[in-house]
């Protein structure tokens, strides 16, 4: 095995690494809201509010950590991220009021959008040196995460251990594990080579098209196709919070399916887009990332059609399921095309498509609430259904322009396995 391939494989490890840790970290979160809710002594009225705040401190983090990611390169932001991210998850279980856990979502929330934007970033610059897709298996490792959070957390909690215990050990443990990533990390890329050489390390050359964007990037505007991949965020994970808060809802209150029974609706949501992911690399591989988005998002509308349609537990069950494996592969694919569409502006287009997507997965209960009032919930859930449809019908953005080392032809390799 060469070096050229050591260093990829070696920054892959750690970048799943750093997709679990994350999931990790944010899953002990969720797990001890309740725990956390009463210590603070807070209603689920304020607490709602206050989870605005660890958006908006999300999304703060994301648009700096971005252009801070193209410029100190993901070995430097990354591991720090990680490690403000991991010390900051003891404060929420610290908090004894709304004011003093409000602040604590507020830096909570600040780290993981940091880590969030700066993880992606360097996972596009790994799936660049492997040449040939491999985003989606990032993601799926951050849902894996959250999977393991979910067990330790039921497990210390039966325990009877403490909150700011619990938190305070996963704090540290996280901190250990930024730390120890960072010198397998890839360092800040180089800038691209001229057209018609090959770049070190065995990366593709720059291509014409690229050569002549490299050109004028100072003081470019945001490229529309940036704009447009960011609203297709947008859309999906719009229709991806809507699953996380209502899909249990919708068997128990429609369907008055029994509330053990409601709560495989998530389950069956989050094990479909999970085994998804782990698939959806090789798929984008063959078919091109267009073809992913464009047949995803139109399986994701009809699993939800048949959610909001049918009468029978069952397939509504199925529905949800079909609908997570739809949406599986979209999201890594938008953020990987940004991320390829200027390599040297990587973090900033990919703190843009993932920052407004991260306010439609927020917007997405707070849209299907209100719509409640005047229709069913089913009925209300034919608004995510549209918007799949709309993304299945904008997916060909995905298609001009796409990186030469990922797109499927003769001038394709398969990089390293």
């Amino acid at each position: 095995m060469t070096t050229s391939q050591r260093v990829p494989r070696a920054a892959r490890l750690a970048t799943f690494g750093c997709f679990g840790l994350n999931g990790f970290v944010l899953g002990m979160w969720v797990v001890h809201i309740p725990v956390i809710e009463h210590r603070a002594g807070v209603s689920h009225a304020v607490l709602g509010w206050l989870l605005l705040v660890l958006g908006g401190g999300a999304f703060a983090g994301m648009r700096l950590a971005g252009p801070l990611t193209d410029r100190l390169g993901g070995r430097a932001v990354v591991p720090a991220s990680g490690v403000l991210l991991s010390a900051s998850l003891v404060l929420p279980g610290l908090a004894t009021g709304a004011w003093a856990l409000g602040a604590a979502l507020l830096v909570l929330g600040f780290g993981n959008g940091c880590l969030d934007v700066s993880m992606n970033t360097h996972a596009v610059q790994v799936e660049h040196r492997y040449g040939r897709p491999i985003l989606a298996a990032f993601h799926a490792v951050f849902s894996l995460g959250g999977v393991l959070a979910s067990l330790v957390g039921a497990r210390t909690l039966g325990w009877g251990l403490s909150a700011p215990a619990t938190l305070a050990g996963t704090g540290a443990f996280g901190v250990l594990c930024a730390l120890a990533a960072a010198p397998a990390l890839l360092p800040r890329a180089p800038a691209p080579p001229q057209a018609g050489t090959e770049a070190p390390g065995g990366a593709w050359p720059e291509t014409p098209a690229e050569a002549a964007t490299s050109a004028v990037r100072a003081g470019r505007p945001v490229p529309s196709r940036i704009g447009v991949l960011a609203a297709l965020a947008f859309m999906l994970m719009l229709c991806e919070g809507v699953a996380n808060d209502w899909s249990s809802l919708d068997l128990r209150d429609v369907l008055d399916a029994p509330a053990a029974t409601a709560a495989f609706a998530y389950g069956a949501f989050s094990t479909a887009m999970t085994v998804g992911r782990l698939a959806t690399d090789r798929v984008a591989g063959r078919v091109g990332p267009a073809a992913v988005v464009r047949y995803g998002a139109g399986l994701a509308a009809l699993g939800l059609a048949a959610v909001a349609a049918t009468p029978w537990v069952p397939l509504a069950l199925a529905g949800w399921a079909v609908f997570g494996l739809g949406l599986s592969g979209c999201v890594p694919q938008l953020f990987s095309a940004a991320g390829h569409a200027d390599r040297e502006a990587a973090g900033a287009n990919v703190s843009r498509v993932a920052g407004l997507g991260y306010l439609g997965m927020l917007a997405g209960p707070a849209v299907i609430g209100p719509l409640t009032r005047f229709v069913p919930l089913n009925a209300a859930l034919l608004l995510p259904v549209l918007l799949c449809a709309a993304a299945a019908v904008a997916a060909r953005v995905l298609t001009p322009r796409a990186d030469p080392a990922l797109t499927p032809g003769p001038r394709g390799r398969a990089g390293v396995s």
